[in-house]
């Protein structure tokens, strides 16, 4: 499957569209270019009101292969759909926070800042790791020597200044 391809069941979907109440951003390795087999659309959204989300994702989406949707009653856990369209897989979260404010959206900026600093030797590291069947976040901290949760410590880069990043790049080992 191409990237283009993806964009084209993102298209077809009309995914975009249909959340735009929810400010659907597109995040993980399709976009930063780092997908392999089997990597999805994962698409970020701001559900203040996550049962309209909810009814949304299920009245547009519950026919496509492979659906399922997870929606906790309590605490403030995203509600999180799957399903496969065009021969993609899609992953929806509904959060309640602002997209700006949520891990996978934090996580996807700082990679993706990362990446536009990056001379190629960080991307072709990360892609052998991920090829090998890392997750990204953990392939990006192992490249970059952070120890610890991998998560927690792209969440501690996100408030790194673009100097702080290359100056990460260049003591990081990239071969």
């Amino acid at each position: 499957m191409s990237v283009g391809h993806y964009a084209s069941a993102v298209t077809s979907s009309a995914v975009m569209e249909l959340l735009k109440p929810f400010d659907p951003r597109i995040v993980g390795t399709l976009p930063l270019g780092l997908a392999v087999p089997g990597s999805d659309v994962d698409i970020v959204c701001h559900a203040s009101d996550p049962n309209a989300f909810a009814d949304i994702v299920w009245a547009h989406y519950q026919a496509c292969d492979d659906f399922v949707l997870f929606r906790w009653t309590s605490g403030t856990r995203p509600v999180i759909a799957r399903f496969v369209c065009d021969g993609w897989p899609f992953e929806l979260f509904g959060d309640q926070r602002p997209v700006e404010q949520q891990r996978g959206w934090i996580h996807f900026e700082v990679e993706r800042r990362l990446l536009a600093l990056d001379d190629g030797r960080l991307r072709r590291a990360v892609g052998e790791l991920r090829a090998g069947g890392l997750k990204t976040e953990p392939a990006f901290a192992t490249v970059l020597g952070i120890s610890g949760d991998p998560y927690r410590g792209l969440l501690e880069l996100a408030a790194a200044t673009d100097a702080e990043l290359r100056a990460r790049l260049v003591a990081c080992d990239l071969g």
